[in-house]
Parts: C-alpha cells; sequence; structure tokens
C-alpha cells in the first residue's frame, strides 16, 4: 500500500492504522511491566513493524493477498483492532517486535482426524481400503476414553505449533465419555476448531447432546454432522442432513475419495437426500465428473483438498483446475494419520505441485497466491466463517501467525511470498495467536510441557498396541 493511495473505505477499516506515534502513547518494547494472558481475556497486543504482512483482504493491503510492508497489527479483546502503520499503544499494552518477519492470518485446516496420531506411519503400503481395515478401523477399536485424550492433545499441539489456528476433525463414531474427552483435549490445546461428529443408527441423539452439552458452552468450539455418502444409506443421508439443518451446522461427508467410490454415486446420493447445497462440505472429491463440478458449483457446494494423504493412499489427483474455474470454494486439509504430521506448509507445496506434474504447466491453479489463500481464508470459506477468521480485517477474531524467515531452510530473501509456500516448514512458526490469546512465542508453546505430552501418548499406544 502507498502513502499516496486515498483513504476510502481502507483506511476506515485499518481504524488506527494512519494515526502516527503520538508522545507516550507507544512505550518501547521491553519497558515497562509486559502482561501476560490472563484466563478469561487476553493480553491486548501490537505486532510491530513486520517486514511483510499479508491481511488476505485486498480492501486492507495490495493485491489478492492484502499485502502491507512494514505494518503493525494490533490484538484487543481477542479481535483485530487495526492493521496499519505506526500505530500507537496503550499503556500496558504488550508489545511485540516484529520487524524482519512475516506476519499473516493462521492457517485453517477443514479436514483432520486427529486421534489417528496413534497411528502416524502405519500400513505406508497401503491404499485407503487397506489401510483403514489394517490401521484405522483396528486402532480406534482399541482406544478408551483417557487414550484418546492422549492421542487428540498430541496431535491438537502439533497443529498449533505449525501454524494451525482453526481445525476441522471429522470424528468416526464414539461413545459420549469418548467424545468428552475428545472435546477437553482441543479445548485444552486452545486451537478453535469444529467438532464434525458422525451419529450411527444405535446413537440418535448422540450428536445433539455433544453439541449442547460439550461445544456449546466453549467460545471457540462449534459442531457439524459427519456422514458418508452412498446410494445405499439414503435414508440415513437424509437424517444427517435433517439433523444438520436442525442443529444449524453444516454436513460433512467423504466423498469420492477412492476411485471404486463412483460404485456408491455419492453425488446422487446427496442430491436424493436434499443434502447438496452451501451447507456441504465434500472431502476429497477426487473423482468428480464435469456434470458433478458443474453441480456442486450451482448449489455453492464447498470442497476439502487433501494433497498429502491423497499421495500417501494412492487415491488420485484432485481436479483443482476445474474446480476453480467453476468457482467452487475449496480449503486444505490434513486428513489426520495418513497425512502423518501437522504442516500446512507442506500441503500448500504438495497442492501446488500435484497439478504442475499433472498438467505440465507451472501457471495452472493453484498459483502461489491462491494456496496461501486456500490455506486461509479460502478455508473459512469454505466452512462458514470467513465472516470471523481467515483474513487480518479488522473487527475479525484474532488468529495471527507469526513466520521467521531468518533460518537454513528459508533465508536468504528472494520472494518471501514464494518462499511461505516453497521453503516454509513448522519451525519457522515463531509466535501464534487464537482469539488474540498467545500459544507460542519464540518457538515455544506457552503452558505446555511438551516432553510430557509426548510421554503420555507413547504410553496411551502402548496400551493400545498390547490390547488383545
Amino acid at each position: 500500500m502507498t502513502e499516496s493511495r486515498e483513504p476510502s473505505r481502507r483506511s476506515v477499516l485499518a481504524g488506527l492504522g494512519s494515526v502516527p506515534l503520538a508522545v507516550g502513547a507507544a512505550p518501547a518494547a521491553g519497558r515497562g511491566p509486559r502482561p501476560a494472558d490472563g484466563p478469561e481475556r487476553p493480553a491486548p497486543t501490537l505486532l510491530r513493524g513486520a517486514e511483510l504482512l499479508l491481511t488476505m483482504d485486498p480492501e486492507v493491503g495490495e493485491g489478492p493477498l492484502g499485502i502491507l510492508r512494514h505494518a503493525d497489527l494490533l490484538l484487543r479483546h481477542g479481535r483485530i483492532a487495526a492493521v496499519g502503520r505506526r500505530l500507537p499503544a496503550r499503556p500496558g499494552d504488550r508489545v511485540l517486535d516484529v520487524g524482519g518477519r512475516i506476519v499473516l492470518p493462521g492457517f485453517v485446516d477443514i479436514h483432520n482426524h486427529l486421534w489417528q496420531s496413534s497411528i502416524r506411519g502405519g500400513c505406508g503400503d497401503r491404499d485407503l481400503y487397506g489401510w483403514l481395515a489394517s490401521c484405522n478401523g483396528p486402532t480406534l477399536a482399541r482406544i478408551d476414553a483417557p487414550d484418546m485424550y492422549h492421542f487428540v492433545r498430541l496431535a491438537a499441539l502439533d497443529a498449533l505449533q505449525a501454524g494451525v489456528t482453526t481445525v476441522v476433525d471429522w470424528v468416526h463414531p464414539i461413545p459420549y465419555d469418548t467424545s468428552e474427552r475428545y472435546v477437553r483435549a482441543l479445548d485444552a490445546s486452545g486451537l478453535r476448531f469444529v467438532y464434525a461428529m458422525m451419529e450411527t443408527d444405535g446413537g440418535a441423539g448422540l450428536v445433539t447432546r455433544v453439541k449442547k452439552e460439550l461445544l456449546d458452552p466453549l467460545p471457540l468450539a462449534s459442531a457439524q454432522v459427519a456422514t458418508h455418502a452412498g446410494m445405499a444409506t439414503v435414508s440415513r443421508l437424509r437424517r444427517c442432513g435433517e439433523l444438520a439443518r436442525d442443529l444449524g451446522v453444516m454436513l460433512n461427508s467423504h466423498v469420492l475419495e477412492h476411485h471404486s467410490d463412483r460404485g456408491d454415486d455419492p453425488v446422487r446420493a446427496l442430491r436424493l437426500a436434499g443434502a447438496f447445497g452451501p451447507g456441504l462440505l465434500m472431502n476429497h472429491a477426487i473423482h468428480l465428473t464435469d456434470d458433478e463440478i458443474a453441480m456442486a458449483a450451482e448449489h455453492d457446494v464447498r470442497v476439502a483438498h487433501c494433497p498429502l494423504s491423497n499421495m500417501r493412499l494412492a487415491s488420485g489427483i484432485i481436479r483443482l483446475p476445474a474446480l476453480h474455474e467453476r468457482g467452487v470454494k475449496v480449503g486444505l486439509g490434513h486428513d489426520g494419520g495418513t497425512n502423518d504430521t501437522s504442516d500446512m506448509f507442506g500441503v500448500m507445496k504438495a497442492a501446488v505441485g500435484l497439478q504442475r506434474a499433472l498438467h505440465r504447466d507451472a501457471g495452472v491453479h493453484p498459483t502461489i497466491p491462491a494456496v496461501l489463500r486456500m490455506a486461509t481464508l479460502g478455508g473459512a470459506e469454505c466452512v462458514g466463517m470467513a465472516d470471523r477468521i481467515g483474513s487480518l480485517t479488522p473487527g475479525k477474531r484474532a488468529d495471527v501467525v507469526v513466520l521467521d524467515p531468518s533460518t537454513l531452510n528459508f533465508a536468504p530473501r528472494f520472494d518471501w511470498v514464494g518462499q511461505i509456500v516453497l521453503n516454509g516448514q513448522p519451525p519457522n512458526v515463531s509466535h501464534v495467536f487464537v482469539d488474540g490469546r498467545m500459544l507460542k512465542s519464540r518457538g515455544e508453546l506457552l503452558g505446555v510441557d511438551t516432553d510430557s505430552v509426548i510421554r503420555e501418548a507413547e504410553r496411551a499406544a502402548a496400551r493400545v498396541r498390547n490390547t488383545t
């Protein structure tokens, strides 16, 4: 953004962004007491002097990524209070010098199964259904409620330290007490999360109860109804769609992940069930036909793309350029155990690289800017949360990531936007804020005994492996 640009809406959004420092208004970083985040309210924080600030809002910064250079970001009461240059701080504000660093919205992971940290690296020679039969199913059946807590906590903190601030967790059918531990682990991590729970025929009312008793009281939690789609279960699918509408949440379904899923005709099943619309998130959607892509666009159906998982399970390559051409909203996901770790940088690079390799075209969608948007605001749009998260727009919730480019894997500077995707790694994430609360600082998770988290997960894994 140039200094000569007229104020217009951008200056209004930036709030105090064009106000120079008043005498005594901005204490220097490190001077006086530094407030800590309290149990109820995060400390007001001014991120001072970011070398590059990617707002993802073209009305706030330049270009599709809303870029500002040498800019500040003010977080107050859990929200983005202002974006701009020379923002004044109030006495007592925490001032964090982010000079030479990159600031952007937290990553939005719209498809995961966090409990699958229990089977990382497992069944590496199997395709989707081989992996489900050999690793997924047998392991889930052996995990009790206490051990579920440890697996989910491990994966949630892994996601957080890697810059993910919102996760959509598709949860397999589990009992209420196990759900209680699952939700507790997510909440303890500090992540913003969507708990997408599957309701079986024998568990009527369980999703409603989990939402009302476990999720609704938590300010960072929300719900979706999880399902599988196929012609053999249209009546059940219809009930799931009705439940989602009754609860005012989205329906979240795996669709056409494996080439053999074509026989289930899941898109037709979703249409017959009356669930094919903007309230539907389809995971994977690799093997959509031209007609199905056109229908998804017409009905504003959203798609979660999980490239590393799709590669690992030999599932195929999603038709991202065709989806983009039709205007279908697509975000990115890790997909649990078959991603094997939480690394949105790797997911972004794979999303770009798969299409370039397939089409032999370096300009094919997604471009570098497009995949950065998919990982942030695009994901928020897919799950109906773009009014709250996904960009550093004043008024939105303060979910923010700071990247340190002065590392062996990132330096020297050439094209930082490209380097985020092509060179970035989780260790480049120096600070993470969720809802204005600082959860990672200087490369370390705050208030977390990482060794203990790992030790408890290892003990849980040993118990699960020893269960007969």
